[in-house]
């Protein structure tokens, strides 16, 4: 009889852990290809590639039912390199998305790491762009754009959706920390419109990142070396130079702001899109962007084309591996083509081929983005 009470009693904890974790998921996605790309002025490249259409990645995320129409859950999700197997943000446990939210009729709001509204992951709502963020040379946010990418420290809100309009608002209390005073910290602002109804997604997004406490202080000669480490270097004149600055001081940055809008159609076999960027910096980056894409059912798989110009004027050091320094008017324009193809439900065949040029102050910039081709054959696995 107890023997039979302890079996029972195992049985039920395991019935317990099951109906516990059965609204928790474990899933990932793993891409690794061959790309061979070339930057104007830089030499020809063949890389083994981890997460050029889909970055490689693994996660937990699950949701539980509150009752009268309320739900909590969460999402981690780490990337890695599959490569070489290493994290792909060094010292983070889980830094594609770390997100913490509870949805009612209210809408739903999170806190936590998560990507900008005109990046990635679940809280953002780009559209336009049949690339995304990703595919390289072809991202929306690639080198020439202005994206915001994952950040810290966000506080997320979302409406409900009304006649598949919802409005969307986030707020990051510090970009990678908030441990400074506030007025020290670097703040992140977005607002957003999305719309999805029948054959239409479109949004509208306004960013902005203020830059505060950017601004460094000049560090001397004591600051980086000690009495020992200098006359180690073959230096004896310490207490000539000990004062003197090593490094200049450097201003805080001007506050970015950046729009993004996005429409597409879905006409059933295809779908045609438009996308619109400007973003501005006082003393900096200056510039609008347009793109037009496609996807298309072609051949038992999906075929990606778009193609983007972007103008403007530019105002910065060390642009790509050369390090141009670039101040006046700009521009590039970019192309690209994409084609996956399933082997299964969840393995596909993944090709990309894409080429850059770009005119006036970015005319010499070393960077596929602005100058130069890549191409990629890859497979991907999703679990």
């Amino acid at each position: 009889m107890k023997k039979t009470l302890i079996a029972m009693g195992v049985l039920g904890a395991f019935s317990s852990l099951a109906f516990a974790a059965s609204n928790v998921t474990l899933y990932g996605i793993i891409e690794e290809g061959v790309i061979v790309q070339k930057a104007k002025h830089g030499d020809n490249k063949v890389e083994l590639n981890s997460g050029f259409g889909q970055g490689s990645r693994w996660g937990i995320k699950g949701v539980e039912d509150l009752g009268n129409g309320y739900s909590a859950g969460f999402v981690l999700e780490q990337g890695f390199n599959a490569d070489n197997g290493n994290e792909a943000t060094s010292g983070k446990a889980f830094s594609r998305e770390s997100f913490l939210y509870v949805k009612g009729g209210f809408g739903s709001f999170g806190f936590g790491r998560t990507g900008a509204l005109s990046f990635a992951q679940t809280q953002a709502i780009l559209t336009g762009w049949a690339f995304g963020t990703s595919y390289g040379a072809s991202s929306w946010q690639s080198a020439i754009a202005n994206n915001f990418s994952r950040m810290d420290n966000v506080l997320s809100y979302a409406t409900p959706v009304f006649d598949g309009f919802s409005g969307h608002v986030m707020y990051s209390n510090g970009l990678t920390s908030d441990s400074e005073k506030w007025s020290d910290n670097n703040h992140y602002y977005g607002i957003g419109v999305k719309y999805q109804a029948n054959a239409i997604r479109s949004s509208l997004i306004f960013e902005a990142a203020d830059n505060k406490g950017s601004a460094t202080d000049a560090q001397l000669v004591s600051d980086v070396y000690t009495e020992t480490q200098w006359k180690a270097l073959g230096n004896t004149n310490w207490a000539a130079v000990k004062d003197n600055v090593f490094k200049a001081a450097t201003a805080k940055k001007k506050a970015i702001y950046v729009i993004n809008y996005g429409f597409e159609y879905n006409l059933g076999s295809w779908t045609p899109m438009f996308a619109y960027q400007f973003a501005h910096q006082d003393n900096g980056r200056r510039t609008h962007m347009f793109g037009l894409s496609a996807t298309a059912q072609l051949g038992g798989g999906k075929a990606i084309f778009g193609g983007r110009y972007v103008f403007g004027k530019d105002n910065a050091k060390k642009v790509g591996a050369n390090e141009v320094t670039v101040d006046g008017d700009v521009r590039a324009w970019t192309i690209g083509a994409a084609y996956e193809y399933p082997l299964s439900k969840r393995t596909a065949v993944k090709a990309y081929a894409g080429y850059a040029d770009s005119g006036k102050e970015w005319k010499e910039v070393e960077d596929v983005a602005y100058n130069g081709y890549q191409v990629y054959l890859g497979l991907r696995h999703a679990f």
